[in-house]
């Protein structure tokens, strides 16, 4: 992996690197002014090329030098499919940033924004809510027995940043444990907490240990077997909290399944050896289900399929996959009933906005009648599994994994050494499968598979056709 030194070294700045952005992009040299007509008489590619040029010469992305910025628009969206002004279609293997669970434009959930645009737009977090009210309820029932209430926040990152705050202030100790493999997203004790490199120039809260979580293809402990990983995973982790001092560790922060680090399914028996650990020295279990929540792993967190309950469990993208921007954090009640009679010194301007809430409560409700998560488990199990794991024996695939519609495949350029594949040629699969109508994700040397959980037996079977067929023609190469 390259050191943001390295990473910065290889990205040019000042006044040659927009020249050679200019030539490499002849868009950013002819920007459309669109500030009283809009793109009105623009339509199909050059409507596109249009949208492109203006979006990136006024626009500042995330997570992107400037200079750099892909050129892809998109103009609408069914279920798990979209297209462009041009009308070219793609089937989403990406569910844009592991959010869009529900598929686009559902029809239930476009309505009740609607409907609740209608009645009422906005709403202070001290007022009671009727859509805050039942989307609390909803999220209570479906994250099961032992939790009591739900602190509603406007993302993934102040909620992992919240929970933070709240295991901190229930126990009075400073220092939470995350892992190295992790994101929790970009926020002050958020980042920090993760473990992938974007923690390392946004470094400067205090108060974060990370370790080692199991990863048996690239064991950190020797293994060689699951049952193993997970020992010395649990055994790793008590040691650094005795090194570190238990009294001084407020929660321990892990994403039930490690997303963006590559979909690392966790062996069984380790999520329930960390909350014996947690309950041990006091500590407080923080599941961060931003990512794997809502039915991405065939259940509706993935939690509940090691039958462990964390104190904490926080929550967004699924919940109402992004219509409207939420998330959360479900709250156990013995950390709920501290603050009873003690302020909670946290809260956030659009906490339970009454749009948000409609797309979530519609969210569940169609969830729960369309039986979308359980068609999740069935696709997951029945075509996308079966279908990746004949990739298996290609010389470019080192290992495949996953659940529901939440898969990574790890790419090697040997199958000996597990020699990560190298960005060119990862770039050339994705590029082969958006040519041919597929959208997937590539993250350092994995390419993962996370559609929406509507995406259908027929769809899937098209989408992984797809990918092999890329990943087929690189080999060969």
């Amino acid at each position: 992996m390259s050191t943001t030194a390295e990473i910065d070294a290889r990205i040019p700045s000042g006044p040659d690197a927009q020249s050679q952005a200019d030539s490499e992009n002849p868009s950013s040299t002819a920007v459309p002014d669109i500030a009283e007509s809009g793109f009105a008489g623009l339509e199909g590619a050059g409507l596109d090329e249009a949208i492109i040029a203006v979006d990136h010469a006024k626009v500042f992305h995330s997570w992107s030098a400037q200079a750099y910025l892909p050129s892809f628009s998109v103009a609408g969206g069914s279920g798990a499919e979209l297209w462009n002004h041009a009308g070219e279609r793609w089937l989403d293997f990406t569910s844009q940033l592991v959010n869009v669970n529900i598929g686009y434009q559902h029809p239930r959930v476009v309505e009740a924004i609607r409907a609740q645009a209608e009645q009422l737009t906005t709403i202070a977090p001290s007022t009671s809510n009727n859509q805050r009210a039942i989307a609390a309820g909803k999220i209570l029932d479906h994250a099961g027995p032992g939790f009591a209430k739900v602190f509603f926040t406007n993302a993934g990152a102040d909620a992992n940043e919240n929970a933070i705050r709240l295991a901190r202030l229930y126990t009075g100790r400073d220092k939470i444990i995350s892992r190295y493999r992790s994101y929790h997203g970009n926020t002050g004790a958020a980042i920090v907490a993760s473990g992938d490199w974007r923690r390392v120039p946004n470094e400067y809260a205090c108060g974060h240990v990370h370790v080692f979580g199991p990863y048996l293809y690239r064991s950190r402990f020797w293994a060689e077997s699951p049952a193993q990983e997970c020992e010395r995973a649990l055994e790793h982790l008590e040691a650094t909290i005795l090194a570190e001092g238990p009294a001084t560790i407020a929660g321990i922060l892990l994403e039930s399944v490690p997303g963006t680090a590559g979909v690392l399914v966790p062996p069984p028996g380790y999520l329930a050896g960390v909350r014996a650990i947690c309950d041990r020295y006091g500590i407080v279990m923080i599941a961060d289900e931003v990512m794997a929540g809502f039915g991405r792993t065939g259940s509706w967190f993935a939690f509940q399929s090691q039958a462990v309950t964390p104190d904490l469990v926080s929550f967004a993208k699924g919940v109402n996959s992004g219509y409207v921007p939420a998330g959360g954090v479900i709250i156990c009640p013995q950390v709920a009933a501290a603050f009873d009679e003690r302020v909670f010194p946290g809260g956030l301007t659009y906490s339970g906005h009454p749009l948000a809430m409609a797309a979530a409560v519609a969210t569940m409700n169609a969830m729960e009648d369309e039986g979308i998560v359980d068609n999740a488990a069935r696709v997951g199990r029945e075509v996308i599994g079966p279908g990746l794991e004949k990739l298996a024996a290609n010389p470019l695939v080192g290992e495949v994994r996953g659940l529901g519609v939440f898969w990574a495949v790890e790419m090697v350029a040997d199958k000996a050494t597990r020699e990560p594949i190298g960005a060119e040629r990862l770039a050339r699969i994705t590029a082969a499968c958006k040519d041919n109508g597929l959208l997937v994700d590539a993250h350092d040397n994995r390419i993962h598979v996370v559609p929406p959980c509507v995406i259908t037996a027929e769809q899937a079977t098209r989408g992984i056709q797809i990918l092999t067929d890329a990943i087929t023609e690189e080999a060969g190469r």
